[in-house]
């Protein structure tokens, strides 16, 4: 069973002008952070915007990436969604998924379910899914925390749950994940920002959106802190701190997007509605940072 350690990176979908899926800028952004070191993907996450993705196309970019990838690096595949019932039944009906090592499965938006229903939803799709399951705690997207109890709770219950993506921006929460975890079970950071404070009490590694465009600089900022090499992560942090910021400044994956395009690696930093691209001012801020 595949741990879940290191520096992932949540996938964008490039888009052309048409808004239709970028195959070739998709490839090419595959190939641009395998090169730069990363340790696995994650396809089909919020960064993705999978939320706008029909079916097919959604096993038309899984497939895009497992063949360009080739087996070089694991990957996880988000399939979530607020109606339990249906998530469990894509996880048993995506014959895609043959290609993937894990699911990175969100908290149910919109329903806002207590404990007790988080707990029941993650168990059930557990007890039917064909791959390891990673939680995927984001409140601020899906309007509930997945409390550290709750996790805890999972894990103990459901062997083949092995993972969280921590997002909900608390650091006292983090701290209770660790404290908290059985043996082998990976903490993974979900958000750029805190990865090294994260690191520093014993997360395993980030799900990045960063890592989309300078891959490099966030796998040697997450292998500097897990070997040790405090001073050389920090110094790592501090420089990417202000990309990190524009990043997210009016949303992700605008942000990112348009990084992207102004490096040259997808053609368009085109979203789909109800999302918009960046404003110009931002845009130019974003595109002197990348450049230097």
């Amino acid at each position: 069973m595949e741990r879940w350690t290191g520096t992932g990176v949540a996938l964008v979908t490039p888009f052309d002008e048409h808004l239709e899926i970028d195959r070739a800028s998709l490839k090419g952004l595959v190939e641009y952070v395998i090169a730069g070191g990363v340790d696995f993907l994650v396809v089909l996450g919020t960064t993705a915007e999978t939320a706008t993705l029909s079916a097919g196309e959604r096993a038309e970019v899984a497939g895009i990436v497992a063949e360009v990838n080739g087996g070089r690096v694991p990957m996880l595949a988000g399939v979530g969604g607020n109606n339990t019932r249906e998530v469990a039944r894509e996880l048993a009906a995506s014959p895609w998924l043959k290609d993937f090592q894990g699911v990175l499965s969100i908290t149910p938006c919109y329903n806002k379910p207590n404990q007790e229903g988080l707990f029941e939803h993650f168990r059930e799709l557990a007890a039917v899914s064909p791959l390891p399951l990673c939680l995927y705690n984001v409140p601020g997207r899906s309007g509930v925390n997945l409390c550290p109890g709750t996790v805890a709770r999972l894990a103990d219950e459901c062997p083949n749950i092995v993972a969280v993506k921590e997002a909900s921006g608390r650091f006292d929460q983090a701290t209770d994940l660790v404290r908290g975890r059985r043996e082998g079970f990976s903490l993974l950071s979900g958000d750029d920002a805190l990865t090294l404070p994260l690191l520093s009490v014993g997360f395993d590694g980030v799900i990045s959106v960063l890592a989309n465009v300078v891959p490099e600089a966030c796998v040697r900022l997450v292998r500097s802190a897990r070997e040790g090499r405090w001073e050389e992560a920090r110094e790592m942090h501090l420089g990417l701190a202000d990309l990190c910021r524009e990043l997210f400044e009016e949303g992700n994956p605008a942000g990112v997007k348009a990084a992207l395009h102004a490096r040259g690696i997808i053609r368009r930093h085109a979203l789909r509605l109800p999302l918009t691209p960046v404003s110009g001012a931002l845009y130019e801020r974003i595109r002197e940072s990348v450049s230097r």
